[in-house]
């Protein structure tokens, strides 16, 4: 018995279909054998009818208007539902972007639903132009930003060019990592842990580092300098071993390290490794190498030399 209760009330879609296909033909040979002319004639006399402006509306054109809707929006409804989960089976798209696409079929074929059931109560589309112009130009002066931002989130949908976990940066100094993509703004956290909301128009207008878009490589790059009076052979040799014992150090590609001048006061060395994985941060792996060329260059009597002047007096007896 609870069985036949849980049927009837909550019964699934193909029980739902046959049940409306029934109901359906019935009515369709009730109309084609004449039986619902009296009911017809009744439901469209002038006792239950009545007239705005030129158009004239009776019970049976609002009957047969509610049931003709209920049909459309019932269809519309199963439709949706089946393109729902088809774009859910989809594997290279984001839960998000599976989200937003559903939204936007399911906005449009309710508004097709929408242009349909007033086609069929015979209301006059024309009737909406003035509204038609008037949402045109508010779209074109208050909702253009808006809509600008609707399609550059649809833009980045389909182009992938930014998605969730990305590791980005910004023109103006923000970096961070996103967290949320909608249809008007990509929520962006930061590392001191402020969430930051970017316009989509941002990433479609401006340009974006992006760190994360093919790899999560990241190169470190780091500068120092050695005395004229180090062994700087050994200074190189130093110098690249500290980013190799480093754990987080790639292994391809190897670190470099180039001799790039002679300064004033020091040998300059420009040293490159890479990180595997650059959503873990780049300061604590430079950190860590830097106190190991530290280490090593003290044990080795390598000096790093700071900035310095010697004044050599070509005539000592003038200052007395």
């Amino acid at each position: 018995m609870n069985k036949i209760w849980t049927v009837l009330l909550k019964p699934k879609p193909w029980v739902s279909a046959l049940l409306l296909l029934f109901f359906f033909v019935a009515f369709l040979y009730l109309g084609f054998m004449d039986y619902l002319s009296p009911i017809r004639e009744f439901l469209n006399s002038d006792n239950l009818s009545f007239k705005f402006g030129e158009i004239h509306v009776s019970v049976y054109i609002l009957t047969k208007a509610l049931i003709f809707i209920a049909i459309l929006f019932w269809v519309v409804g199963v439709v949706s539902g089946f393109v729902e989960k088809r774009i859910k089976l989809i594997k290279g798209l984001k839960e998000s972007n599976k989200a937003l696409i559903t939204k936007a079929f399911q906005s449009v074929i309710y508004f097709i639903a929408f242009l349909l059931a007033l086609n069929f109560l015979g209301i006059d589309l024309t009737a909406f132009a003035f509204l038609g112009g008037a949402i045109g130009i508010g779209i074109g002066f208050g909702l253009q930003k808006i809509a600008s931002n609707f399609i550059s989130g649809i833009i980045l949908l389909f182009e992938k060019s930014v998605q969730k976990d990305d590791l980005i940066e910004l023109n103006d100094g923000t970096f961070g990592t996103i967290r949320h993509t909608s249809a008007r703004y990509t929520l962006i956290e930061t590392f001191d842990g402020k969430e930051i909301m970017i316009p989509n128009e941002d990433f479609v207008i401006n340009p974006v580092i992006n760190w994360t878009y093919s790899n999560r490589k990241g190169r470190i790059e780091l500068k120092l300098g050695v005395s004229y009076k180090s062994d700087i052979k050994k200074a190189k040799e130093l110098i690249l071993e500290a980013a190799k014992e480093h754990p987080r150090c790639s292994v391809d590609p190897e670190p470099t390290c180039v001799l790039t001048d002679f300064a004033d006061s020091s040998v300059n060395f420009l040293l490159f490794f890479w990180v595997d994985d650059v959503i873990q941060g780049r300061y604590e792996p430079k950190s860590d190498v830097m106190f190991s060329i530290w280490d090593k260059f003290k044990a080795n009597g390598i000096e790093i030399p700071f900035p310095q002047q010697d004044i050599y007096i070509k005539n000592p007896e003038a200052l007395k």
